[in-house]
């Protein structure tokens, strides 16, 4: 049976070259103009630049652009400071001061607030901010091989799968800024070299000790033989890294690689401080807060906001290693965390023990269920907590708002990664009574478009 493929022919549009003055920025930072009335979306511009844009996707209801020159730049773009902006898939708004920056994520968040029927006058608060570069402890660094097998050692390209090899990222702390041209070098020596998945870096203190250091994670979809094992000795001692190996099942010290030791699969053998305050124990497949400094702040708002006494009992939800509930702990007169990771709620568990934290419990349960027979519940003996702290995935805690409000706290305080869900549940609580009291931008990842913020309802 033949078969017939009609032939598409190229849009005409497409390779056009226009002028055309940028409107606004859309939620991704994108910025937005129009070409015979449609919008016409342009990466790294500005609101108000006029640009020099090349056509280069032609859709029903859209087209896509490239920006070749801008011919008049909005008064506060700034020059990008990663060699790699225009290609890598990070950091996209880094062409925008900081200050501009948070501005753009709380007409963000205020505008989703608006779709949900939410007041546009928010009680804004300012922004928990803190360094613009070298903030970030912990990244994923991707590993590909070209057709002569040559290894690329970086981060995704934007809209693309593909890597794009990086000299230095200036995102991450100092000291792991400029790995990937060592783990490259490498990488060529090693004598099974398509045998890495990706490589978690890490800064962090080994348990017991003060001082952090940068941790190196390989994910090896073989086992390593004797050569390479040497290699990364080498690496290690050269550049004073604690290097580990995840085999898909436990990540295993380097230097205990023969061995039969993998308790590293089950421990949490790496710790970072909050506050001065006390000391989160956590694993390599955990997830931890990746900005410490503006972390640091964030906590301390929380408590602020809470207003927390001797006397309250406070409800943690989505609680994970304890990062919120072992600093409330030393306030109050008891913390129950409910996280629905049992390995996170047995290192949340250790945690407290480590920080002699005895009036702060931890169970693992499912948020979004029925709370009535939970373990957790029921052992708060009809002492309903009276605030609540609740920091949800980007899924947010619709499901369990139902509950939340049949406890009827007197403060409800919400940090939110994802600006859409939380203008949702927000909805919520405000509908059942709950007056939105303070709202702050939280500056965890500058230079990109991602929102965290926090939001404290009071109970009216």
């Amino acid at each position: 049976m033949a078969n017939f493929f009609k032939v598409t022919k190229q849009n005409k549009a497409t390779g056009q070259v226009l002028t055309v003055k940028v409107e606004r920025l859309d939620h991704n930072g994108c910025g937005v103009a129009q070409h015979k009335k449609k919008p016409l979306f342009i990466p790294e511009t500005l609101k108000d630049e006029v640009v020099e844009v090349r056509l280069i996707e032609q859709k029903n209801k859209f087209v896509k652009g490239k920006l070749l020159k801008v011919i008049t730049p909005n008064p506060e773009r700034v020059q990008a400071k990663c060699l790699h902006f225009s290609v890598c898939g990070g950091c996209d708004i880094q062409h925008l001061n900081q200050e501009q920056q948070l501005l753009f994520k709380q007409d963000k968040v205020t505008d989703l607030f608006a779709r949900q029927g939410v007041s546009k006058q928010l009680p804004w608060q300012a922004a928990i901010k803190g360094v613009p570069w070298h903030y970030r402890r912990k990244a994923r660094i991707g590993v590909q091989f070209n057709k002569h097998g040559q290894p690329i050692v970086g981060f995704r390209e934007k809209g693309s799968s593909h890597l794009t090899p990086i000299k230095s990222c200036p995102v991450l702390v100092e000291p792991l800024s400029a790995i990937f041209m060592a783990l490259k070098a490498l990488i060529e020596r090693l004598s099974v070299k398509q045998a890495i998945g990706h490589i978690d870096v890490v800064w962090a203190s080994l348990q017991g000790e003060l001082s952090s250091q940068g941790i190196v994670n390989i994910r090896q979809l073989k086992k390593l033989n004797a050569h390479d094992v040497g290699l990364w000795r080498q690496f290690a001692d050269e550049f004073n890294y604690a290097v580990f190996i995840d085999n898909g099942e436990a990540c295993i010290a380097l230097t205990e690689y023969f061995t039969e030791k993998v308790e590293y699969s089950r421990n949490a053998p790496f710790s970072y401080s909050l506050n001065n305050s006390v000391t989160i124990g956590f694993g390599l497949k955990d997830f931890i807060q990746i900005n410490q400094g503006v972390n640091e702040e964030m906590v301390a708002q929380a408590m602020d906001w809470l207003d927390l006494d001797v006397n309250d009992y406070v409800l943690d939800l989505f609680c994970g290693l304890g990062n919120f509930s072992l600093a409330m702990a030393k306030q109050v007169k008891q913390v129950i965390g409910v996280e629905g990771v049992q390995s996170m709620v047995d290192k949340a568990s250790n945690n407290a023990k480590q920080n002699d934290i005895k009036n702060c419990q931890f169970y693992q349960a499912n948020i979004n269920e029925s709370w009535q027979s939970q373990p957790w519940f029921v052992a708060l003996n009809q002492q309903l907590p009276n605030k609540v702290l609740l920091d949800p995935a980007r899924a947010g805690a619709e499901e369990a708002m139902p509950y939340i409000i049949k406890v009827n706290p007197s403060h409800i305080l919400y940090v939110s990664c994802d600006p859409v869900t939380l203008a949702r549940d927000s909805q919520v609580l405000l509908e059942h009574g709950y007056i939105l009291s303070k709202i702050s931008i939280i500056d965890m990842f500058s230079q990109t478009k991602h929102v965290e913020s926090m939001v404290l309802f009071n109970r009216a």
